[in-house]
């Protein structure tokens, strides 16, 4: 079995100290369920390519699921609570995180704050208890990064609207209830509401992946898709709105990431404490020690980011390219010291008896996801000369 962590020097510099008691409650109790509920079992659901769907409502009972949302069944509580779910969430599993990130911010948040009251009410409450399961079709099979121009449309005929195309890459695109689609119209990008079972529409699972095996991905497919005349989000029009959703998915990664990255970090610290080569705790050997010196700051670096822009979202400051910087250098920290991690460990790194390697395979995902490196790279660089790279 893998040594405790317990005795990790994680938060060196004391940042926890800075969350409010409230803040400290969110941390202790996803904390204890994640200890409970996941980490027990997550090696084996990673293996298998599995996630129990009877995750959800225990995550809803909890108040978990679009927690940072006020009304309809959520809890309305604070970026900074939501982002402190996030890491203890990811220090079990990204995939676990992602359920709780793609529903939240993702399915529900576009619903929150562009959907119809009616929409809300149907929706919402069930999404929050964990009842109801919610994806965000957004990415293409040839349109990742450009989701200006996809290629899912949708047409008017008579009341109704009619969707058809592809979205792929889709987190809990399979189990879902209900899919928040963008498709290009005469009018714009708009978002439908597309619910499980509707004649046309179809989800099948990626397989062979190699990262988020903890969680469920999926290829959806809309052909020819009728949909009644308020299936469609009326708050929005545009790439604001999908682009939105991802701003506020990518808040929770910048806090995710540091869990993923603890972990992996405390994993090597108490290794290096109790393995013995050449006679001596490899601990003592100074690689070693400038390996987790290193760790450990890049790790304190992440953490005190993510708590600035928490405390700048809740004051209402935070800015796209705020979150762009955060997610790129937060995911990137995560990936060094998760591959640093792996080499303190040696061979035993590379298996599931401990957790380096499920955290090192899954940033990998994280890393593209919501916004690849690159994107953020040049969304920080237009804001910094003032000229776009994209085009």
């Amino acid at each position: 079995m893998p040594p405790s962590t317990d005795s990790a020097p994680t938060d060196l510099l004391r940042i926890d100290d800075e969350l409010t008691s409230e803040e400290r409650l969110v941390r202790d109790t996803v904390r204890a369920f994640a200890a409970e509920r996941i980490m027990p079992y997550i090696a084996d659901w990673f293996e298998a390519g599995t996630l129990p769907r009877e995750l959800a409502p225990e995550l809803g009972k909890l108040g978990l699921l679009g927690m940072h949302l006020t009304g309809y069944g959520c809890a309305g509580m604070g970026p900074v609570a939501y982002g402190v779910t996030c890491r203890e969430m990811e220090a079990a599993d990204s995939g676990l995180r992602s359920l709780v990130s793609v529903q939240g911010s993702l399915a529900m948040f576009p619903i929150w704050k562009y959907g119809s009251e009616e929409q809300k009410q149907e929706w919402l409450p069930r999404m929050a208890a964990g009842e109801a399961i919610g994806c965000f079709g957004l990415t293409e099979p040839d349109h990742g990064s450009d989701p200006s121009s996809m290629a899912t449309h949708a047409i008017r005929n008579g009341d109704d609207w009619v969707l058809s195309g592809t979205k792929m890459w889709i987190t809990n695109g399979s189990i879902a209830d209900i899919a928040l689609v963008w498709a290009n119209t005469p009018e714009g990008i708009r978002g439908f509401l597309v619910p499980r079972g509707t004649r046309g529409f179809t989800a099948s699972n990626i397989h062979k992946k190699l990262s988020l095996r903890a969680s469920v991905t999926s290829e959806l497919h809309f052909d020819e898709v009728r949909l009644p005349a308020d299936a469609v989000l009326p708050g929005v029009t545009g790439l604001k709105g999908p682009l939105s959703c991802l701003t506020e998915a990518r808040f929770g990664i910048i806090w995710g990431v540091t869990g993923a990255a603890r972990s992996c970090y405390a994993v090597a610290a108490e290794y290096a404490r109790t393995r013995e080569q050449f006679g001596r705790k490899i601990g003592g050997f100074q690689l070693i020690q400038a390996k987790l010196a290193w760790m450990l700051a890049d790790l304190s670096k992440a953490q005190l980011l993510a708590l600035h822009l928490g405390r700048l979202k809740a004051a209402g400051k935070i800015t796209p390219q705020q979150v762009s910087l955060g997610k790129m250098a937060n995911v990137r920290a995560a990936i060094d010291i998760a591959r640093q991690a792996r080499t303190v460990l040696g061979a035993n790194g590379v298996t599931l008896e401990y957790p380096v390697i499920r955290h090192a395979n899954n940033l990998e995902s994280v890393l593209t996801y919501e916004g690849t490196e690159e994107i953020h790279t040049l969304a920080l660089g237009q804001a910094i000369t003032g000229i776009s790279a994209y085009r």
